[in-house]
């Protein structure tokens, strides 16, 4: 905000007879604790009331609301070695932008957190929510029904219409959004008249009109069709990174890409980019020529896409990274999934990012109903890959896929995840998994058929899939 700004905005906070539960009012008293508290109060009830931002301002006098300055100032405070505002950061989860501006007003020191609604959960201090009840703030548990109001807000908004950039005119929103290729991947033509440029882009929530000739930008137009996501503090490190590495460790890094671009904007030059550097296939299945990529495209590609429409946004301080080594690629995103593991695959899909992931699917990223997965499996079969695996962490979710092994060679993790897979895949398609499909997709001879076997008892034995009602078919445990 430029000094116009701040001021119209402390004008509008103070002329409220009485402090709100989305705007506080103080004089000096710092103390970080009670920061930390009232930052989660006030994300909390921006949620619960609905609010784009909640203020948390001091050098005004809460009664009078008069401009009387202030000595505190958050940028010469310290905790340990830490600057305050890195110090609240570690404290508060999940994490969130809040800003903190120092300015003065009438020649005296103003200073206000902005600090934005809850997105994904309520916002917690030191493990412990908090809500503004009046000038109060206690802990939400003790407000049961204004914790499931929260949750409710939660599940009806998203991050993605959030607000990236605020009260920018047309000009900028054309300067600071790749306009053209919204309309190429849209197929629509380009109009004549300026404001239909953005009368379209609203249409898909891209902008919000806010007057007749300034808008907001979205979070989800700012994370799609930025020509810099560093011109919007909300989506600057959420940035797809791409890593490769010589060998099979993170010691000897080879070369390292992150790109500036919205999603929709640099997808398909990502992927080409990732499938440059991925190495070539000797061993491949006689119904492929020899000269081909390690791994599929169809499975790069899926994989890839789900990264991105799947990721918790509201998670500060990452973005999707594609890592390359020479017997794997890892990609990961953040936020653990909301369906289990194992359900990947016939499970209809989940997504935190629902406009992202409609849109994405509009424009022919990923796919529609949930299919991409299977096709991605199927292909990785034909290629005769190891199964690839997918895995929970504490904040975020990683999907490895393996180059070409024999099966010699492959553990026994490998062979169970293989036949895992394989069987949820014949279900799917209302068939059933025997030894012999289990041994094509493998790739074992008919005369060995007693290492099929072998597999599926282990598959078995790890809870994984049981026999049908038909004796020698397989099916996955849940089936």
């Amino acid at each position: 905000m430029n000094q116009e700004q701040l001021e119209k905005l402390i004008t509008n906070l103070t002329s409220h007879p009485l402090e709100t539960e989305t705007v506080e009012f103080k004089e000096n008293n710092f103390n970080k604790e009670d920061i930390g508290k009232r930052i989660s109060a006030l994300s909390n009830s921006a949620n619960l009331h609905n609010k784009k931002n909640a203020y948390l301002v001091f050098g005004i006098h809460d009664i009078t609301h008069d401009i009387v300055g202030t000595t505190f100032l958050p940028s010469n405070e310290k905790i340990g070695n830490d600057q305050l505002e890195f110090w609240l950061s570690q404290h508060i989860n999940p994490r969130i932008d809040f800003r903190i501006y120092e300015f003065k007003q009438d020649a005296k020191n103003v200073v206000f957190f902005e600090i934005p609604p809850a997105i994904n959960q309520p916002i917690k201090f030191n493990n412990i929510a908090y809500i503004r009840i009046g000038s109060a703030t206690p802990k939400l548990s003790d407000y049961p029904e204004k914790e499931s109001k929260i949750w409710n807000n939660i599940h009806r908004n998203s991050f993605e219409k959030g607000i990236a950039k605020e009260n920018v005119a047309i000009s900028e929103v054309l300067n600071l959004l790749d306009y053209s290729k919204y309309f190429s991947l849209t197929k629509q033509a380009i109009p004549i008249e300026t404001q239909q440029f953005v009368k379209k882009m609203a249409q898909h929530g891209l902008v919000k009109k806010v007057f007749d000739n300034s808008y907001d930008i979205t979070n989800l137009g700012a994370i799609l069709f930025a020509k810099n996501l560093n011109d919007f503090p909300t989506v600057k490190r959420k940035s797809v990174r791409v890593v490769l590495y010589k060998g099979n460790t993170k010691v000897d890094r080879l070369k390292e890409y992150e790109s500036p671009l919205g999603y929709a904007i640099a997808f398909e030059s990502l992927l080409d980019y990732i499938n440059d550097k991925l190495p070539h296939n000797e061993e491949i299945s006689k119904s492929l020529r020899k000269d081909v990529k390690m791994y599929p495209e169809v499975a790069i590609r899926e994989f890839f896409a789900n990264a991105l429409i799947h990721q918790d946004l509201s998670i500060s301080g990452a973005g999707p990274m594609i890592e390359i080594f020479e017997n794997r690629i890892e990609i990961t995103n953040t936020g653990e999934p909301l369906i289990d593991t194992d359900r990947f695959i016939d499970h209809p899909p989940r997504s935190r990012n629902e406009d992202m992931a409609s849109f994405m699917r509009q424009i022919g990223v990923c796919e529609e109903g949930g299919t991409g997965i299977d096709r991605a499996l199927i292909n990785i079969a034909i290629y005769q890959l190891p199964a690839p695996s997918f895995e929970k962490y504490e904040n975020f979710t990683k999907v490895t896929l393996y180059a070409h092994k024999e099966l010699r060679d492959m553990t026994i993790d490998d062979k169970v995840r293989a036949c895992f897979q394989h069987c949820v895949l014949k279900y799917v398609e209302s068939s059933r998994m025997t030894n012999a499909t289990l041994r094509e997709r493998l790739g074992i001879g008919e005369k060995n058929y007693p290492a099929a076997s072998i597999i599926i008892r282990a598959t078995i034995k790890k809870g994984l899939i049981k026999e049908s009602e038909k004796s020698k078919e397989y099916v996955p445990i849940w089936a």
